[in-house]
């Protein structure tokens, strides 16, 4: 026994409470599409090298991603799809050019107190008299592309524009989830240019926590099947929210 825990990445206490983060922050995943930073990046910036964490999570978004595409892939809306990756694409370059040019913290809590702001509004419970146009798609695109590339918090700007588009909350996910896919791809293939996964405590914590990956996702998946859309809004305004949060609170800590 003490020959096989030489080999985990983590003590086993620790390793347990990363499971039981994973898996709480794929439930959220498998219930709106995105948010998994919000509930396991805290926990496990206590027990894993900050450096650890993004190319973790890229690679455990990627497979969630992939998994919900390859379930109900054909739920996602391609014509919102196109409309909104070459803008978030854009948004990445761009994103990434700052990221070189000097990191803009400002934008960080501007960030954050707009992901707020909106999370207030789906809370109350009022909805605007009409959809958002086609051409939001660049805005919320680009926008959502440069604070992925800056900070990993673009996610839920999508999903603002999804809820303002789609009819049901399968679509929304499964469209979302797809967004997520398409822009952890990237990260995914930039470290693993780097060299970041011939770290072998990457991949093996990447496998060992696979599984809570898997079942938190299937569970908020279940979760999400049935659910009224004024309820999924909801859940969805309450996870912004709390990104939001998150958002101000390291802005404040830099």
């Amino acid at each position: 026994m003490e020959f096989l825990l030489a080999f985990l990445p983590l003590p086993p206490a620790d390793l347990a409470i990363a499971l039981l983060a994973v898996g709480a922050a794929y439930v959220i995943f498998g219930l709106a599409g995105f948010g998994t930073a919000l509930v396991a990046a805290p926990v496990l910036a206590h027990l894993v090298p900050v450096a650890v964490i993004v190319p973790l999570l890229a690679l455990l978004d990627g497979a969630a991603a992939a998994t919900s595409v390859a379930r109900d892939g054909a739920a996602a809306d391609r014509a919102e799809l196109r409309r909104i990756v070459p803008a978030m694409a854009l948004g990445s370059l761009v994103g990434a050019a700052l990221l070189l040019l000097g990191r803009p913290d400002a934008l960080l809590l501007a960030l954050g107190l707009f992901a707020m702001g909106y999370g207030l509004y789906a809370l109350s419970g009022r909805r605007p008299a009409a959809r958002w146009p086609a051409s939001a798609a660049w805005p919320f695109g680009a926008v959502g592309g440069v604070f992925s590339a800056l900070f990993g918090s673009g996610g839920f700007l999508y999903a603002i524009y999804l809820a303002g588009r789609l009819d049901t909350p399968a679509r929304i996910r499964v469209t979302q989830s797809t967004l997520i896919g398409l822009a952890t791809l990237t990260r995914v293939v930039i470290f693993l240019l780097a060299g970041v996964y011939a770290q072998g405590p990457v991949l093996a914590l990447a496998v060992l926590l696979a599984p809570a990956m898997l079942a938190g996702n299937a569970l908020g998946r279940r979760l999400a099947l049935g659910l009224p859309r004024e309820r999924f809004l909801r859940i969805m305004g309450a996870v912004v929210l709390c990104a939001g949060c998150a958002l101000v609170w390291r802005y404040v800590r830099l």
